[in-house]
């Protein structure tokens, strides 16, 4: 598991220019896209996160999941103890560039119904998750 250190940049005195770099928050726990549901969650639960950033076999960030959604997982019906979350996933999550807005970001999470969203970098990595101020 790998954890990133972000450095937060002064908020700029413009919101209307504000990036997503400006406001996320660290990456917190990432893990491989290989590890089960089961795992995962146990892991969410030890870590006290409320997310997990899940990365692919490259390190390039495949999506985010929270106890909800893998809760919801291993209440239905396709569910086994072998089910990983690379299933869960699908394709790739939506994500945000640093250099987005956080006009266009919180746009595209209200439209998508998204808590948090990662924030990557040119090669995919994740740098930190932005998420909805509730």
């Amino acid at each position: 598991m790998t954890l990133v250190q972000m450095q937060f940049r002064s908020v700029s005195a413009n919101p209307a220019h504000q990036t997503v770099a400006d406001a996320m928050e660290a990456a917190g726990p990432q893990v491989c896209d290989d590890m089960t549901v089961e795992v995962a969650l146990s892991v969410m639960a030890s870590a006290r996160a409320g997310h997990l950033l899940v990365c692919d076999e490259d390190g390039v960030c495949a999506g985010l999941v929270t106890p909800a959604q893998l809760a919801a997982v291993r209440d239905g019906d396709a569910y086994t103890d072998r089910t990983r979350l690379r299933d869960v996933l699908g394709d790739r999550a939506p994500s945000a560039s640093p250099l987005t807005t956080m006009a266009e970001a919180e746009h595209a999470m209200r439209y998508r119904r998204l808590d948090a969203l990662p924030v990557v970098d040119e090669q995919g990595s994740a740098l930190g998750v932005l998420a909805l101020a509730r």
